[in-house]
């Protein structure tokens, strides 16, 4: 067995502690299948000790004033940064994310840090002239003790910023780190430690059961914030409906569609649309643009530039900064991805480019698929109504506005659309009309800092990388008071 990366513990009130079963989660790494480190599976007892270092820990983190917050808050995203070098090629071989693309996840965590450390004197309320002889106001307060729960796609970039804003509000967290990549939670976990005081963030290992299980359940967590599957999605409702009444925010799947119009640059679409895939994440991220609407007009131009573009993507090791793409995530993930290519075979769809493993002797073991592109497409197909969450781009023809929008908004999810047009007004005609929480014209996949992020539809819950998302981790408590 190979232990590159070792044995990594969970921490809970400020020291790094083993898991109460004995037991492990394996960390392969996708590339080679190679184990390279383990984690503990928490249990139920483990989860119980982190809520309680953390409930210990809250009321003194609520009493600092917002400029303390404020202060610890930037201390941590710096010491992220610090750390970046250390950090992405953990993360790079743990996630199979190429380690060229994983530059700025540092960056980007450190960044909404930043952000929400400097919007303290947001949480505010109102007050309201109900009565002519009393004062009427509103206050927010943390709820005390959040969870959040990381996927396994970006898990230190999520683990990072989301612990931003409940810190902020005066809450204590706790995080879950994805089961499959969960090595860079210990790095977390050392740079927290370090910061801030002990308790405030928590960390556990572990799988949806049980250990994701307990930590929705435990009736000591009222809020709790999840990022992942609309299964899992789901099953958190689900799960947290039985032993009580929570605010849960849910950030899940997408099959965002981007839409051309006739009088778009060919070109720069083409250029877009494959960057939008994510290939370089083998195409694992929510805010990919999976399904590519281009019109009849210009169908055949703009899918040979693409055939052309994604042939050339080189697919390597994730850890050299040459390779463009590495592999599926998982070998769970990976059974599911290639459960696509065999339906889209069996629908009748067009395999334009992609489809197997890449040839050559690095490539015998691990996740690989060569990135992928399907044209002919039709909205009757697998590949285009469900989630894929792999390196596989589905191409759909359109004739009128009319059947573009119908053909986008016909799918469960809702997390993000795209359009590109010079004309205003078809511009905004489809973004009032798509059924997405995000809409992009003449640009894609690219998200800013202030403005929500979130989806409609089974794509989720809330809006976070905003006020909202700050705002959603306290109470707002109305008094009245006469004198």
């Amino acid at each position: 067995m190979t232990t590159k990366f070792g044995d990594r513990l969970m921490y809970i009130g400020g020291q790094f502690v083993p898991g109460s079963s004995g037991e492990w989660v394996e960390s392969v790494n996708p590339g080679t299948e190679e184990v390279h480190g383990r984690v503990p599976v928490g249990t139920a007892e483990d989860v119980n000790r982190a809520v309680l270092a953390a409930e210990a820990a809250q009321p003194a983190w609520a009493e600092l004033s917002i400029w303390e917050r404020r202060d610890l808050l930037r201390k941590l995203g710096a010491a992220m940064r610090a750390r970046a070098g250390e950090i992405l090629p953990v993360e790079a071989a743990d996630t199979g994310n190429t380690i060229a693309s994983l530059g700025r996840d540092v960056e980007v965590a450190a960044n909404y840090i930043d952000l929400f450390a400097g919007l303290g004197t947001e949480i505010k309320s109102d007050s309201v002239p109900a009565s002519k002889d009393g004062m009427h106001f509103s206050i927010r307060e943390p709820y005390g003790v959040v969870a959040r729960i990381v996927p396994f796609n970006h898990p230190f970039l999520f683990a990072g910023a989301h612990l931003a804003a409940p810190l902020m509000a005066g809450n204590t967290v706790i995080i879950k780190t994805p089961e499959t990549s969960a090595l860079s939670g210990t790095l977390m976990g050392e740079i927290c430690r370090d910061v801030l005081p002990p308790g405030v963030a928590n960390i556990v290992h572990g799988p949806g059961l049980p250990t994701g299980d307990a930590l929705v359940r435990h009736p000591k967590i009222w809020r709790i914030g999840f990022t992942g599957s609309v299964q899992t999605g789901m099953a958190i409702q689900r799960s947290a409906a039985e032993v009580a009444v929570k605010h849960i925010s849910l950030e899940l799947g997408g099959k965002n569609p981007m839409i051309v119009c006739p009088d778009a640059d060919p070109a720069t679409v083409a250029k877009a649309a494959v960057a939008g895939m994510n290939f370089a994440w083998a195409g694992q991220s929510c805010g990919s643009n999976s399904r590519l609407l281009i019109h009849e007009s210009l169908y055949d131009q703009i899918v040979d530039m693409i055939v052309a573009q994604v042939s050339a993507i080189k697919v390597g090791d994730a850890l050299d900064p040459s390779s463009q793409m590495g592999p599926v995530n998982s070998a769970g993930h990976y059974k599911r991805v290639l459960s696509f290519v065999a339906s889209a075979r069996q629908d009748g769809a067009t395999l334009l480019t992609g489809g197997e493993r890449p040839p050559g002797e690095a490539f015998r073991r691990g996740y690989w698929l060569r990135p992928t592109v399907y044209g002919d497409v039709t909205m009757d197909m697998r590949v285009a109504r469900e989630e894929i969450f792999g390196p596989i781009l589905s191409i759909l023809k359109w004739k009128t506005q009319e059947e573009a929008i119908a053909m986008a908004n016909a799918t469960e999810y809702g997390l993000a659309s795209g359009v590109w047009t010079n004309d205003l007004k078809v511009a905004m005609t489809f973004a009032r009309a798509l059924q997405s929480g995000f809409v992009w014209i003449n640009t894609t996949a690219r998200h800013f800092v202030g403005m929500p992020f979130g989806g409609w539809k089974n794509s989720g819950l809330g809006r976070e990388e905003c006020l909202e998302e700050l705002l959603s981790y306290t109470h707002n408590k109305a008094i009245h008071v006469f004198v």
